[in-house]
């Protein structure tokens, strides 16, 4: 396997040589960059190993703007190694005591189980999902507004399914698994590019969740938004099922190209442990916030006090799940300070190669949330104002169903979300507005 490694340098690195982006390297490689600085080079020449140096993010302009200076993005760099197998521990400690760095971390490839997807036998649904979170009472306030996006970082989308189709308003695969032994995966590994196709339907249902257009099922939450479908998890076949997999550090740039291209709110149906290093996914998460996005991820599936990053990162929206009762689910994790909870039980929705099927999971309550923020970002903006990530967790807080006398339950957050008391609470309170000065 080739080793990746990302540093977090105290200083952006002198240019020229212009540095290229991680992302564009991947398909041209004419112009190459082989050194550091002295020191840092003097730590990677120990190993028997040439190597690149990239840059992990690509800036929103054509320079590099306050806020991606203030977060740190434009000095984290992705070293390419380009033959070494293993990265001794005492390489990784010896560049972390380096006083140019302020934080070094290899490569770590990590994977999610994916709920198991019943074929959907019948596609009228039940109802009492839509009855549970008044969801037809927030519609009659708005189905969602075409220039709020809704972005699904996941294992992609069948742009092509019937309830999805021509609600795509940008798409990229971020899956590159050069370098790994991928004999156990699931169509396209290499190469990222514009083309999120979902081999195996996790992605397919979060969007259709949100956004499905009616067709054979109940719309989505929001069917007037617009998704942006970006591909961060291969599938692999393991003996317990199926996983989605890739590599963690993927996924940052993944969510900076959604933030970058005027993403309102991000649905992550995804979450890894943290096991070294800096936090999942903390710098590009709080850029994502200082521009006003708004991320909702899914708290996990393993029923216990376990931490989910991004869920368990500040500011971020994390979601339990809960049954047809309102009862939190059995198999719904709270390691995380959980924002709300929401239906997660034999959900139906849209799936891979134009099917439907039926799903549970935390991964199936979090785009239900990220579904109601992309209503209530919508009717801010038809009413002129808008809804950052304090506003909005502000709305919530307010207006969710507590499961018991606490302000707040370590299993279910400020409890079950209740849109009909969140659209009274905007149509009747003081109109929020923005900390980031724009409508999102």
């Amino acid at each position: 396997m080739k080793h990746h490694l990302i540093l977090k340098m105290r200083a952006r690195l002198p240019e020229p040589p212009v540095i290229p982006d991680w992302v564009g390297f991947i398909g041209d490689k004419t112009h190459t960059v082989t050194t550091v600085n002295a020191e840092v080079d003097a730590v990677l020449h120990r190993m028997p190993t040439d190597f690149w140096v990239t840059h992990e993010y690509i800036p929103a302009g054509g320079a590099w703007s306050p806020e991606e200076v203030f977060h740190g993005l434009d000095r984290t760099y992705r070293i390419l190694l380009l033959d070494a197998s293993v990265v001794a521990p005492e390489v990784l400690a010896s560049l972390g005591a380096l006083g140019t760095v302020e934080r070094c971390s290899q490569l770590v490839v990590a994977s999610v189980d994916l709920p198991d997807a019943g074929e959907a036998r019948s596609l009228s649904a039940p109802g009492s999902t839509r009855e549970l979170i008044g969801l037809d009472f927030a519609q009659a306030f708005t189905r969602g507004d075409p220039h709020v996006h809704v972005a699904v970082l996941d294992t992609g989308v069948d742009l092509h399914h019937p309830e999805l189709a021509g609600k795509v308003d940008a798409a990229a695969d971020f899956v590159d698994l050069a370098g790994l032994d991928t004999s156990d995966f699931v169509g396209d590994v290499l190469d990222a590019d514009d083309d999120p196709d979902d081999e195996v339907g996790h992605g397919t249902h979060v969007a259709g969740i949100i956004a499905a257009a009616g067709k054979a099922i109940d719309p989505g939450v929001a069917p007037e938004c617009r998704l942006m479908a970006v591909r961060v998890l291969a599938t692999m076949k393991t003996e317990a099922g199926l996983q989605g997999a890739g590599i963690v550090d993927n996924i940052n740039p993944a969510l900076k190209w959604c933030v970058d291209r005027g993403a309102d709110v991000v649905n992550m149906s995804v979450g890894i442990r943290h096991t070294e290093g800096g936090l999942p996914h903390a710098d590009v998460v709080r850029y994502a916030q200082s521009k006003g996005v708004t991320v909702v991820a899914a708290a996990g599936n393993d029923g216990g006090p376990t931490k989910y990053y991004p869920g368990a990162l500040p500011g971020v929206i994390a979601v339990g799940a809960c049954d047809s009762a309102g009862r939190v689910a059995s198999f719904s994790s709270y390691g995380a300070d959980i924002t709300v909870i929401a239906p997660g039980v034999q959900i139906l929705s849209s799936y891979a190669r134009g099917r439907y099927a039926v799903a549970s999971g935390t991964s199936q309550a979090s785009p239900l949330v990220a579904g109601a923020v992309a209503l209530m970002k919508s009717y801010g903006r038809r009413h002129g104002f808008g809804l950052a990530g304090n506003d909005v967790i502000r709305v919530l807080r307010e207006t969710s169903d507590r499961i018991d006398s606490r302000s707040r339950s370590p299993l279910a957050g400020y409890g079950l979300i209740n849109l009909t008391d969140a659209f009274k609470w905007l149509s009747r309170s003081p109109r929020p507005r923005s900390a980031a000065g724009n409508p999102r």
